[in-house]
């Protein structure tokens, strides 16, 4: 997509006309048809004709309620109508708020998106143009904007690629390359490093794969010899068999997007590198895949991690906190951040929890949930909190090792998840785990099959920012 700023409307080209509900008087200066069939419901469009032949296309956006999520809106017109358009469609933008605009342009950019990445045969779509109107310079609102939209397809296109493509060593070389083309930095640790410095757990999940484990870690630092702002770790487990203790073949071939958590960090430190923000930014990936082999670890096995404490494995299906028992531990030793945020598809508990609507939020730092509670609802990328008591200690208890990875009860299953992650946050006083499982990867209206929504990238970002503006 190429976005241009333009202050003037030109009657003779194309144009998208938004309509709230019940807010019509404005359409008179766009199309000779004094009462078009049209109410501004959200997401409705009509196509009429202006008094030159040109098209105008009226999109409802609906009510205030509305208003956080018009991305979708113009992300949908345009996914719908794109094939059309050949000459530059002009976007009647004109007292939109600063986050509104915003909204417009990730929607649109949203819409490039294609999934049909492996197909042999792709239909070629070349760029669209969008001429923003506007009286107001927003050339640099535009440009944050797109870069937000497009970081979000590219974290979707990771999320959907298929797992024999996609191993631990890809997801090394993507961030390496996208460190690169951003100006960061980036370590790939492998095999005999994660040895040596003691990933236990990560090894343990990933030694029934050929495909071997990695550790990844990203950091942008523009504050030099300042502290680390915010540490983000994400679970990047890039195929979830369930090991040993298998999972039911019925929806399998959905388990290559249990690396969504990891996609979200690898997008948001390229974002904040490209915007460069002034924030101390360190991201850790803990990646493997979960297969079946005579190598895979067991139910019933005792295993080591990274800080020093043993695990029993009642479930190899309770991997993705090990990898990220490891990476939290590593992230809090060896940087030091002042806030960390994991995240992760980590649990069946929180969708049945939740749904689809939000992330499970699980944190004792009341200042960071009411933080990111607000972007989230603001952005419409909701998180909700759930309990972290001390009730649930004792639901890990094990005989033979420090803790167990899962509690076997068919209840607080999201909860227990999260209270063994907290077990190896050295008791941060600023850490948070979100809990993506039932909104990184679902059903779309783009799509035939189940697919990444690009969840959690503007959430963090936004979360960032408010960091490095405070």
């Amino acid at each position: 997509m190429i976005f241009k700023h333009i202050t003037q409307l030109n009657i003779h080209q194309d144009v998208i006309v938004p309509c709230r509900k019940g807010q019509l008087d404005h359409l008179s200066q766009y199309t000779t048809i004094k009462t078009p069939d049209f109410d501004g419901e959200f997401s409705t469009v009509q196509m009429l004709y202006g008094a030159e032949g040109n098209r105008v296309y009226l999109l409802g956006l609906g009510e205030e309620r509305d208003a956080v999520k018009i991305d979708d809106a113009y992300r949908k017109l345009s996914f719908d109508y794109k094939k059309y358009w050949k000459e530059p469609v002009q976007i009647i933008t004109e007292g939109f708020s600063d986050a509104e605009l915003r909204k417009v342009v990730i929607g649109l950019e949203m819409s490039a998106y294609n999934i049909g990445t492996f197909k042999s045969k792709k239909e070629q779509e070349g760029p669209i143009t969008f001429e923003i109107v506007n009286s107001q310079d927003v050339t640099a609102l535009l440009e944050e904007s797109q870069a937000i939209g497009a970081t979000i397809n590219r974290i979707k296109t990771l999320v959907d690629a298929p797992a024999n493509q996609k191993t631990p060593e890809f997801l090394g070389q993507w961030a390496q390359a996208s460190a690169h083309d951003a100006n960061y930095t980036c370590t790939v640790l492998h095999k005999k490093e994660l040895e040596a410095q003691g990933f236990h757990a990560v090894m343990a999940v990933g030694q029934g794969s050929v495909n071997p484990p990695v550790v990844i870690v990203t950091q942008y630092m523009p504050k030099e010899g300042a502290p680390v702002d915010i540490g983000l770790v994400g679970k990047g487990i890039t195929f979830d068999t369930g090991g040993l203790s298998i999972k039911p073949s019925t929806n399998l071939h959905y388990m290559k997007s249990d690396m969504g958590g990891a996609a979200v960090v690898l997008g948001v430190v390229e974002l904040v590198a490209k915007l460069k923000l002034n924030v101390n930014v360190i991201g850790v990936v803990a990646s493997a895949e979960n297969a079946v082999d005579s190598n895979s670890y067991r139910p019933g096995d005792v295993i080591n991690s990274y800080s020093g404490k043993t695990i029993e494995i009642i479930d190899t299906d309770a991997e993705g906190r090990l990898v990220l028992a490891d990476g939290l531990n590593y992230i809090i030793k060896e940087f030091h951040p002042n806030q960390v945020i994991d995240l992760a598809t980590l649990t069946g508990s929180v969708v049945q929890t939740l749904g689809y609507s939000a992330a499970g939020m699980f944190t004792n730092n009341t200042e960071m949930a009411q933080n990111l509670s607000k972007i989230g609802f603001e952005i419409n990328e909701r998180v909700w909190p759930l309990p972290l008591f001390a009730d649930f200690d004792s639901d890990l208890d094990s005989d033979i090792a420090d803790l167990r990875n899962f509690s076997g009860k068919p209840i607080a299953g999201a909860t227990t998840a999260a209270k063994f992650l907290e077990a190896f946050t050295e008791e941060h006083p600023a850490w948070m785990h979100l809990d993506i499982a039932g909104v990184s990867f679902g059903d779309s209206k783009y799509a035939k099959m189940k697919c990444a929504s690009g969840y959690g990238v503007q959430l963090m970002v936004d979360y960032i920012k408010s960091i490095s503006e405070n």
